[in-house]
């Protein structure tokens, strides 16, 4: 399976050190062989905490290949700027969603089941099913 045809991933959180973490983890967890691409779009321009639809914008047009655009978010205003851009219609590629999703489980889920070649509402309903894990 080439990069070419899979779901592209975006993670969006207020720093930019979390959203490369968590890309990173899940590109680690999801193992070798295909590379899904993922990018963290995390913190502003200036480097501070915060959320920039300019960052976020970019982030999905540097992973998206025609498959689609999973968004992940960590925090509230991380949704609405997503919302925004949404709602904005041309700032996203064709097919872009948010995911309800924890951010964390839901981006491991999501890379590892884009890393098989799913479709992004089968990588949507991966992470969003991340809801149900339980730790005790």
């Amino acid at each position: 399976m080439s990069e070419g045809n899979l779901v592209g991933i975006v993670l969006v959180s207020h720093s930019a050190d979390v959203a490369a973490s968590v890309a990173e983890l899940a590109k680690g967890l999801a193992g070798p062989g295909v590379a899904v691409p993922v990018a963290p779009a995390g913190g502003t321009e200036g480097g501070g905490l915060g959320t920039s639809s300019e960052l976020i914008a970019a982030a999905a047009a540097s992973v998206d290949r025609g498959a689609g655009v999973a968004i992940l978010t960590d925090l509230g205003s991380a949704v609405l700027t997503v919302k925004a851009l949404l709602a904005e219609g041309d700032e996203l590629p064709d097919d872009t969603r948010l995911v309800d999703a924890p951010f964390v489980e839901g981006a491991v889920a999501a890379v590892v089941t884009a890393s098989t070649g799913a479709d992004l509402a089968a990588v949507e309903a991966a992470a969003a099913e991340a809801y149900t894990y339980r730790k005790t």
